[in-house]
């Protein structure tokens, strides 16, 4: 036990000596410029004060982190990648959405019940899957954007809708369910029976107050976070269809121009930064699930074989992934196998604390 005391003390003042190092040798300050096209209120701005806080001290004032928050440096994210790529922006942060346009791989994180709840997403995502998606960005970007982690922005997906419980794929019938414009969500829409309808966010209130959709796929904080009840939204099923991955992106160049001091730096201020994200959404669910019973709001959780029906009833959505996506093979062959692991790692857990 000693030994490895002495050994993990050893690497640590080997870590903090190459920072001093490092910030001895550079007279210049390293600057990261960060950016999230969201609000102050949101888990990706959490991230980042975790990120800044971290990596600004840990680097002994060698690396600083500048936030813009919003539209201020891009308004969307073909434009905010774009940036990464050219060198303007150092770090992004995207919905699997925001990224399709030119990774749309990424897409994966939106097929549904793969990941079965929070434990086995977050041992996912901080695994080779990860990896494997990086690699893929690196080589489709020309080595200009990389993959740093993946963390969560609101939850689970699960439906909402103003009609009427949802227990199984044939209540759905005949909803009027709101989307993006990309294909994978309006796939599983149609699978599940019901009717995509792509609605930009920003008009979804007024479109359920008029009836133009009857339901979403959203996350809880994002439905109160709205006021979608004060619009009709009044049923809440927790089929947690997918869980809400937010991607990290780098700048390549700038990451690895830096002294591998730095870059380690860099890397555990993004696990600091992934852990912040894992967590926030379920703190901020407390309250938005409270106040949703409390204004007349109806949550129904399904049984096991309800869930399973589900999943049935979706499955196809991943044959179509496979045929259309560029890079579906691959992408959805290594986020089975790491769902498999972690299951697998899980269940020895279990077995473990268990008995």
């Amino acid at each position: 036990m000693l030994k490895h005391l002495l050994t993990a003390a050893t690497i640590t003042a080997a870590s903090f000596a190459g920072v001093a190092a490092y910030a001895e040798g550079h007279g210049e300050t390293i600057t990261l410029r960060a950016t999230a096209n969201s609000n102050e209120a949101d888990e990706d701005y959490a991230g980042l004060i975790v990120f800044k806080d971290y990596v600004e001290a840990a680097s002994n004032g060698a690396i600083e982190v500048e936030l813009f928050i919003g539209t201020q440096l891009c308004s969307n994210g073909a434009e905010c990648l774009e940036g990464v790529s050219e060198g303007s922006i150092d770090i992004y942060i995207s919905t699997s959405g925001g990224a399709a346009g030119i990774f749309p791989y990424v897409q994966v994180l939106d097929l549904p019940y793969l990941m079965a709840d929070d434990r086995v997403a977050e041992h996912v995502l901080q695994g080779d899957f990860v990896r494997t998606m990086r690699d893929m960005a690196l080589a489709d970007s020309g080595d200009t954007i990389r993959l740093m982690t993946i963390g969560n922005t609101g939850g689970w997906r699960n439906f909402a809708n103003t009609q009427r419980r949802i227990q199984t794929p044939a209540d759905m019938e005949g909803l009027k369910i709101r989307t993006v414009v990309a294909d994978l969500p309006q796939e599983l829409v149609r699978a599940l029976g019901a009717s995509p309808t792509p609605i930009p966010w920003p008009e979804l209130f007024t479109s359920f107050q008029t009836g133009v959709v009857d339901g979403s796929k959203n996350g809880i904080t994002d439905i109160m976070g709205m006021k979608f009840p004060d619009a009709g939204l009044q049923y809440i099923t927790l089929d947690g269809h997918a869980y809400m991955g937010a991607l990290w992106w780098m700048n390549n160049d700038k990451f690895m121009d830096m002294d591998p001091a730095m870059r380690r730096v860099v890397v555990d201020g993004f696990y600091a930064l992934q852990q912040a994200t894992f967590a926030a959404p379920k703190r901020g669910a407390i309250q938005a699930y409270a106040d949703f019973v409390e204004g007349g709001g109806d949550i129904y959780v399904p049984t096991p074989d309800e869930k399973a029906a589900f999943a049935e009833a979706a499955a196809p959505v991943q044959g179509w992934f496979r045929e259309n996506v560029q890079g579906g093979d691959q992408i959805l062959d290594a986020l089975i196998a790491a769902v498999g692991e972690a299951e697998a790692d899980l269940a020895a857990a279990y077995e473990a604390d268990l008995n």
